[in-house]
């Protein structure tokens, strides 16, 4: 541990920026404010979301919002939660850090004969980097630990985006 205090407030800063940039990601994604979400990333970013079924890859910050918003997009409103951030410091690089996060993702899709509600949970590794911007995701792991109700949503609301 720190006992310098001045390197000690500064982790606690760089506790609550990391943080507010993944709380940032799901209101952003909530708010359908793609400028916000495209901020809480590097560029390129890595993002593996394979357990959905997009495959996990290296790609532009530009392409990442693309591919989510052509999904939320089709949702009629979505709600995620991002609590219970746990930040890990990298103790040979001040510049890294990875926040672990829970996932709840609840999703409405008005009219689908497939039932309206959809529910993710799960939890997500968000790797940090200090740029000169402030702290950014620089890779970004989802894991899913159970759903419940339409699980087919995800392909209706993208289909619906894209129509």
């Amino acid at each position: 541990m720190t006992t310098d205090l001045e390197s000690r407030i500064r982790q606690l800063e760089d506790r609550t920026q990391i943080s507010e940039q993944v709380i940032k990601y799901a209101v952003g994604v909530d708010r359908r404010d793609w400028v916000m979400f495209a901020g809480c990333f590097t560029d390129p970013v890595y993002a593996d979301f394979s357990g959905g079924g997009m495959p996990a890859a290296t790609v532009s910050r530009a392409d990442l919002v693309a591919r989510i918003s052509a999904v939320l997009n089709g949702f009629t409103a979505t709600q995620h939660l991002s609590p219970n951030h746990i930040i890990e410091f990298d103790a040979a690089d001040p510049d890294r850090a990875i926040c672990y996060s829970y996932m709840y993702a609840q999703h409405l899709l008005r009219g689908s004969g497939s039932g309206e509600f959809y529910l993710l949970r799960g939890s997500y590794t968000n790797h940090m980097l200090r740029t000169p911007e402030g702290w950014r995701i620089e890779r970004i792991v989802q894991h899913r630990s159970w759903e419940y109700g339409n699980t087919s949503a995800v392909t209706e609301a993208s289909a619906r985006s894209q129509a």
